[in-house]
This record gives C-alpha cells, structure tokens and sequence, in this order.
C-alpha cells in the first residue's frame, strides 16, 4: 500500500461509509498520516474484520498528524441526496482537520472542491493508499458504533448486525413495523415501494 499520491504534499486522504444503507447517517473521515507511519493489517475497511478495524481505530487515531468525522444525518440526505450528502460529510471532516492539508486524496470517482485544495479521486483508493484506508476504517467505525447505540432505541431492526444495510432481515422488519426517523425515506427501502407512516 502507498503512503502518499504526491510525496512531497501535506496530504488528507478522505472517505465515507454508510453510503448504501437503507438507515443511519453518511459517515466521513479524513486523516493526515506522517511519513513515518506503517501499519501491515491497514486495508480497505470493508475487506477487515469488525475485530480488526476496532484495533486500528485508536492506532490510527494516536499516530495520525490530525484527523476528522463528520456524520449527515438522513434528513439531510433525504433533501440533497446521497451523493451530495457523502461528499458534506466528506468537507465537514475535512474542516475539522487541526492542520490544513494542501492536497486531498478521495476515495471514489466524485468529489466537490473544497476550500480550494487540489485533490485527486482514486478509484478503490482505500486498498491503494494509507491515509484513503485510515479514513475508510475511522469512517466505518464511527459509524457502526452509532448505529449499535440506535439499535438499542429499536432493536427490531437488528441494526447492531446489520448497521442499517438493506438485509433480508431489515427489509422484513420495514415491513413488519414501518419505518423509523433513522430510515432514509428518498431511498427504497424494499422492492416494491409501498407508503409508510411515520
């Protein structure tokens, strides 16, 4: 894994997680990680196990020159989409950075400028670069422990499990219940949209 896209830039690497779910917010992290730093088990967050990210988390957290997450909330995505909501969370991540980094590298294909520092979109970029995968476990993490203190205000969801993704078991439960303030309502949230109350 690479450390840095242009060696000799103050480089951010940013991600988001949370972008597909049916419920929960958008969650964005960015890192700036000194030169020095390596770390053999950081990938992308989604090929490591829960065990794993959760043993990153203060490492990265601990080593990292500065680092920042924001979370959008599903009223937000609702009125500006998930798209423009992944990249909000991605800037409001990138504001809270101690040190101003004087370039970005971005997890994806799409990305808005912001505060006028170059960047750069990289494709899987979170299994290329360190600070893309910091942010991806950061992200993932922050997220999943949100949506297991949610779970507990409705446990019927089995968000603790399934952390707001569209499973069989969350798709039935929609329908057995209807939906909740947590739920994305411009998403559909099963095959055959049908109207629910809130």
């Amino acid at each position: 894994m690479l450390k840095f896209y242009r060696e000799r830039e103050f480089e951010a690497g940013t991600d988001e997680a949370g972008r597909g779910c049916l419920a929960g917010p958008v969650t964005a992290a960015a890192v700036i990680l000194p030169s020095s730093f390596s770390e053999e088990s950081l990938n992308d967050s989604k090929k490591l196990s829960a065990s794993t990210r959760n043993r990153l988390r203060p490492l990265i957290e601990v080593s990292a020159i500065s680092y920042g997450v924001a979370q959008i909330q599903t009223d937000i995505i609702d009125d500006i989409n998930i798209l423009n909501a992944s990249i909000l969370a991605m800037h409001k991540a990138i504001n809270k950075l101690s040190k101003v980094p004087n370039f970005l590298i971005v997890d994806g294909n799409r990305f808005k400028p912001i505060n006028e520092i170059p960047y750069k979109c990289i494709i899987k970029g979170d299994s290329k670069f360190q600070s893309i995968a910091a942010a991806s476990i950061l992200a993932k993490t922050y997220r999943d422990a949100y949506m297991e203190k949610i779970h507990e205000e409705f446990p019927m969801y089995n968000w603790k499990q399934n952390k707001g993704y569209g499973t069989e078991e969350h798709r039935q439960a929609i329908i057995d219940y209807g939906i909740t303030k947590y739920h994305r309502k411009s998403f559909k949230l099963l095959p055959q949209q049908l109207k629910f109350e809130l």
